[in-house]
Order: C-alpha cells, then sequence, then structure tokens
C-alpha cells in the first residue's frame, strides 16, 4: 500500500470514528430526552415541594412563608387551622385543592386523619387531565396540603428531537473538517519520517529527522535521531575494523610469502639463512593464527556460547605467572613489571579466562606505556572483593576517547598502527569476559599521566551454570 492510500485510510477512520462519536452524543441525548427527562423532572419537583416543608417549622411568619413559596415555586396551598382554612394561589389551573370532585376530596380526608406525619401522592387531575403531586403534613395541630402541577413535557420532546437532526448534520459537517485536519496534523510528520526511515535503510546515513508539535511524533524523531547516530559509530566501527582485521591479516601472509619465496629461490642451500627464514615464517603464521583466535573467542563470547567454568585459584599466582611470560621483554628491550599486592588471594572464577583478561591487559600496557618501560599490576583487597588495577605510563586517553576504549579495534587517530604483541582486539575480549562474570570494571585516565585499567572480583562462588 503507497503513501496515499494510507493517508486515505487514515483520513477515512478518522471521520468515520468522529462522526460515530458524534452520533452516539446525539443518541445518548435522546434517550436522556425522552426516556430520564420526565423522570428527572418528577424528582426536582418532589424536592422542591419537600423543600418548601421542611422550611415551614422555620418561618417566623407562616402566612408571608406561604404567601412567598406559592408564587415563587407556582404551586397552590390550602394551611388548616383550628380558625378555619387559608388558600394561597388557589387560582393556579389545575389547582386541585378547591377540586369538586368527591375522590379528591376524600384522598384529602384521607391524609388529614392519617396517623402518618408526612403523605405523598401522585394523583390526576380530573378537571384538565393533568398529573400533580398531592403533599400532605402535621404542623402542631394544624395539617397543610401542597399541590404542585408536573407540566407536560411531550412538546418540548418534539423540540428537542428536531434538534436532533439538525445537529446530526453539523455533527457529521464538523466531524470531516476536524478529521481532516487532525489527519493532516499527524500523519504528515509520519510520512516525512517514513519518507526518511526508508532513505536511512538504504544506507543514507546524512538524513535529519525534524521535531514537531507532537510530543510522541518528537519521541520517534529523537530515537530515530539515535539510532542513525548508533548505526553510523557501527559502520565506522565496521570500516575501521574491516580495515585493521585487513591489515594484520596482510601484513603476516605478505611476509610469509616474501620469506618463503626467499627459502624457495635463495636461502634453500644456506642453513642458517633457511633456518631463520623459517622461524619468520612461524613467527608470522603464529600472529595470524593468534588473530583468527581472537576473533574466533571474541564472536564466541558476544554469542555467549560458552559456560563459565567457576572454581576456585590464587589469583597472585595465576598474575605471577603471566608476568613471566612476559620475561622476554625484560630481557630483549628492557621493559619492567612491577607487582604490589597480598601473597596470596583466593577467588571464585573461570581460571583461563581471567588468565585472559590478566593477559590482554598487561599486553595493552606494554603496547602503550612511556618511556620508562614500566607496567604497574596491582592487587587490593576491599572488604570481600579484590581491585585488581594494570597501569601504564603512557601518555594517556581524553574524555572524548576513554568511553570507546573497550570496542573492537577502536583507535584514537583512526590510523591503526600494528602491535608489538596481540591483535588489538584484547579489551573487547576483557569486556566480555568480565561482563560474564559481572565483575565491576573500568578505566582511569589523565593525559599526560598514563592509564589505569581496573576490575574488581568478587570473593565468593558463583553459579557453574552461568554462560559466557
Amino acid at each position: 500500500m503507497n503513501i496515499k492510500n494510507r493517508k486515505s485510510s487514515f483520513n477515512l477512520k478518522t471521520t468515520i470514528t468522529i462522526v460515530l462519536f458524534g452520533i452516539f452524543i446525539l443518541i445518548m441525548l435522546y434517550v436522556f430526552q425522552n426516556i430520564y427527562l420526565n423522570y428527572y423532572y418528577e424528582v426536582y419537583k418532589i424536592e422542591q415541594v419537600e423543600k418548601i416543608a421542611e422550611d415551614i417549622s422555620g418561618a417566623e411568619d407562616i402566612n408571608a412563608y406561604f404567601s412567598k413559596v406559592s408564587s415563587e415555586a407556582d404551586i397552590c396551598i390550602e394551611y388548616m387551622t383550628g380558625l378555619g382554612n387559608i388558600y394561597y394561589n388557589e387560582n393556579m389551573k389545575g389547582c386541585i385543592l378547591n377540586s369538586p370532585s368527591t375522590k379528591i376530596s376524600a384522598l384529602m380526608e384521607a391524609m388529614y386523619h392519617s396517623e402518618n406525619e408526612v403523605v405523598f401522592y401522585k394523583i390526576t387531575n380530573p378537571r384538565y387531565n393533568t398529573k400533580s403531586f398531592l403533599f400532605g403534613k402535621k404542623l402542631n395541630g394544624n395539617y397543610v396540603f401542597i399541590n404542585s402541577q408536573l407540566e407536560s413535557l411531550d412538546e418540548t420532546n418534539r423540540m428537542l428531537r428536531n434538534q436532533l437532526v439538525y445537529l446530526l448534520i453539523i455533527v457529521i459537517v464538523l466531524s470531516v473538517i476536524i478529521a481532516s485536519f487532525v489527519s493532516h496534523s499527524i500523519t504528515k510528520p509520519i510520512f516525512e519520517i517514513t519518507k526518511k526511515a526508508k532513505k536511512m535503510g538504504q544506507g543514507d546515513l546524512k538524513v535529519t529527522f525534524e521535531s514537531s508539535k507532537i510530543s510522541e511524533i518528537d519521541e520517534l524523531s529523537e530515537t530515530l535521531n539515535y539510532a542513525m547516530h548508533e548505526m553510523i559509530k557501527t559502520d565506522d566501527y565496521r570500516r575501521d575494523l574491516m580495515a585493521n582485521v585487513g591489515h594484520d591479516l596482510k601484513t603476516p601472509l605478505t611476509l610469509i610469502k616474501s620469506y618463503a619465496e626467499m627459502v624457495r629461490d635463495i636461502s634453500y642451500k644456506d642453513t642458517g639463512k633457511r633456518n631463520e627464514h623459517l622461524n619468520v615464517i612461524i613467527n608470522e603464521s603464529d600472529r595470524l593464527n593468534e588473530l583468527v583466535n581472537d576473533i574466533i573467542d571474541l564472536s564466541k563470547l558476544e554469542a555467549s556460547a560458552e559456560k563459565l567454568n567457576i572454581e576456585s585459584y590464587d589469583l597472585v599466582k595465576a598474575i605471577k605467572d603471566i608476568i613471566s611470560n612476559f620475561k622476554i621483554l625484560e630481557l630483549t628491550e628492557n621493559y619492567n613489571f612491577v607487582y604490589k599486592g597480598p601473597e596470596k588471594a583466593d577467588i571464585f572464577a573461570d581460571k583461563k579466562k581471567m588468565d585472559q583478561v590478566i593477559y590482554n591487559l598487561i599486553n595493552n600496557a606494554v603496547n602503550y606505556t612511556g618511556n620508562d618501560l614500566t607496567v604497574y599490576i596491582n592487587v587490593v583487597k576491599i572488604k570481600n572483593t579484590f581491585k585488581v588495577e594494570i597501569i601504564d605510563t603512557g601518555k594517556g586517553i581524553d574524555k572524548e576517547t576513554i568511553k570507546h576504549v573497550w570496542n573492537r579495534y577502536y583507535k584514537t587517530d583512526k590510523k591503526h598502527k600494528r602491535n608489538k604483541m596481540g591483535t588489538g582486539l584484547g579489551l573487547s575480549i576483557v569486556r566480555e569476559i568480565l561482563e560474564a562474570h559481572k565483575f565491576k570494571y573500568g578505566v582511569n585516565s589523565k593525559v599526560g599521566s598514563g592509564t589505569n585499567f581496573y576490575f574488581i572480583l568478587n570473593n565468593h562462588k558463583k553459579n557453574k551454570s552461568e554462560k559466557c
């Protein structure tokens, strides 16, 4: 379905909804006017008469009170005292208090002699065939009759029904206008977002989702802008990753090919040169194998495809064993590895994977430490945890860059330089392993003052079924 069809559908649905809502309101009005109007009118008249009767006892001058309310409320009153009967507004059309009907006279007589203090009837005036209320109440030996006429609402109902026809026409016309306005206001920014989203899906990452005056649509625009920003970053990471992996693959492959050709054409008769060239081929093959293994490891970690093998072991011994692997750098390039901490630290973790974490962090420090070629490894006991710090003395990392260091192959200058040791995927592997263990980790750095990578190990056993 194209955009025009969707727009028509939305307009049609909006119009139908508003029209049906308007018709529903009119139907409710019709029901209340024709069914409940008479009822509410009678309730109102009953409450009016009862209120007048209740206020009689508090009236200072009953005659003045009766004279006032009989004209204001359009009722007629007969007040019976020992001195005789007093009438108020007795000439009101339909008043039954002075009716010659023997039935009404008998009813009033029965009310007067009733044991009930208050008596109430709804009766029909035989003279005018109209309905009214007859209310009787005892007042300290006296008696009061109040008659309230019930006006016929039939004519009023007919007028209202006629008005509803015109209202229905007006509601339909207004519904079409309002629906058109509402649908246009809502659909226009949505259609713009849809067009730009399609462009974004086709690879155009330069579109901008503009805001509107509708908060929900603005929130959608902000979300899409954020998604596009993340897609741009991901695309940049992808390009960097491809370039860097390609570089790390190409370099050893080139050396392997070059030295293999040298062995074939030049040094195959010279044992010393041949072995030297073959060692280069072996070393570069190992480096290539290390890169492939790191990529595989990272993919497994991100996919949570391996289970953690939680066990108890001595963290300090593991760190010292890893440091010994870097002895070659102390002997050949004057590196210095300084350990500071306890002589023993028992923890629960996956030893193989935590060894990989420590190795990668030390290797990262080796590649970026300062001219003193020193790497510090600290273990600090904090309550029931151990904090491990690997610190270099290099140039440090600025605040904008530090949040990206855990990304694969992220480089601050975007120019990949081949590491002395490792593949450039080490910190990403570190992040995945620590998050699988649910260990806290982070990095502190200040430009010109080196960098401190740290993680905190909980000194308690975890569920062996956890996945990494």
